[in-house]
């Protein structure tokens, strides 16, 4: 009888010739389980996901709840749907003024999508400006903009008018022009290897995208809903952008991403031509009561609060000769070592220890470290400790 991973490589399209294959059947918690009862510590939160956990019970139930009651009715922005606008409604308080307009998606591929059509339209310029190294995600606008040529190069043509500066490189910023419809930059860069905004950095990007018109836009995928400290990762800089991007960990395991900008900005939408950026499915009725459920454990529970106090955890209990640096904000960590062949067999011996980590696109030799921000001391403990045995562990010749 074929058995799941052979059904899993002949099926289903791969994209690496080596994947994990990692069959769980099913995860609580920090823990995947899989079919043979061994628990997996979760530390990287299925990249930045699961900031309340898997299966909380509370997004569960808001889950169940609203599959009984409706799923899909109609396209996005036609019909009054509750758990969209209670979402919208709630994503709101948290924010500063203007930023009171959000449009939900699917993903953040699709509000980074969606966020350059709005700076486009709204300013009537075409040039983007992002980041060397940076990451936006994989569809063509967004790989237009990515900050790595290797990912990039076999599927140009891409997006004209793009235009790379160097993050936290402030004399760089005299290439933002009144030709500039938009800077887009990670509020703190994810795949690069968790690169944290240099003191007055983020400021001065701003100051410098008003003198020219152009618009600022942060990317919040991997930052937002309380994983470095702050419920947006953009409270610690001093700086409010014009257009926000979240995703990933606003959804509770489900699939949901919004643009958020101010009501100005966004009903440039509505006319020349009306029904400016359309989605079908964008703000799911599930996906938004999943992520409404989300959003109101992460503000009640203050895991915002948490994160910093727990990273501080890993950094106390990972030390090790091999360890070069560990670079962070809040729960979102790079641990850095010589190489990536020293870093890949830890990775693979720490799975077989009951451990996930991984690596980042751009920054091969640094271990991500994301876990749920739900994480105990204890957990985290524990998990250092497997993996320290794991950098420990000799590998074959």
């Amino acid at each position: 009888m074929t058995n799941l991973r052979q059904l899993f490589l002949q099926n289903l399209a791969q994209t690496s010739d080596s994947p994990l294959a990692v069959e769980v059947e099913r995860a609580e918690g920090v823990y995947m389980i899989r079919k043979d009862g061994k628990k997996v510590i979760d530390l990287i939160s299925g990249i930045g996901v699961s900031n309340v956990g898997h299966c909380h019970p509370k997004v569960v139930k808001a889950v169940q709840k609203q599959a009984e009651q409706y799923m899909h009715l109609m396209v996005y922005g036609e019909f009054v749907l509750s758990p969209q606008v209670q979402l919208a409604n709630e994503i709101a308080k948290t924010l500063p003024e203007p930023l009171k307009n959000i449009y939900l998606v699917n993903s953040g591929a699709e509000a980074t999508e969606g966020a350059l059509k709005l700076a486009k339209r709204y300013t009537g310029r075409s040039e983007i400006i992002s980041a060397y190294h940076s990451y936006h995600g994989s569809t063509h606008g967004p790989l237009s903009i990515n900050g790595s040529e290797y990912f990039k190069r076999n599927y140009r043509p891409l997006l004209p008018d793009v235009r790379h500066i160097h993050y936290n490189r402030f004399e760089d910023l005299e290439f933002i022009t009144s030709r500039t419809a938009a800077v887009i930059v990670e509020t703190v860069q994810g795949e690069a290897g968790v690169v944290v905004p240099e003191p007055g950095y983020l400021p001065a990007l701003k100051q410098r995208c008003e003198e020219v018109g152009a618009l600022l836009i942060l990317d919040e995928v991997q930052t937002g809903f309380g994983r470095t400290g702050t419920f947006w990762g953009f409270e610690q800089f001093d700086v409010v952008p014009d257009i926000l991007l979240t995703a990933k960990g606003m959804g509770g395991g489900m699939p949901i991403g919004a643009f958020i900008s101010s009501h100005e900005i966004m009903r440039v939408f509505q006319e020349n031509p009306f029904l400016g950026h359309i989605t079908t499915f964008g703000g799911h009725p599930v996906s938004s009561a999943a992520s409404l459920a989300c959003l109101k454990i992460v503000r009640k529970e203050k895991l915002y609060k948490q994160a910093k106090a727990k990273g501080e955890l890993f950094k106390k209990y990972l030390k090790h000769p091999k360890i070069k640096e560990i670079r962070s904000l809040g729960l979102m960590m790079a641990v850095e070592f010589e190489s990536f062949e020293v870093l890949k067999p830890i990775i693979d011996e720490a799975v077989k220890k009951g451990v996930l980590t991984d690596w980042f696109l751009y920054n091969d030799k640094s271990m991500r470290i994301a876990p749920p921000l739900i994480i105990s001391e204890k957990q985290i403990k524990k998990a250092c400790e497997k993996l320290l045995k794991a950098i420990d562990k000799k590998p074959k010749k």
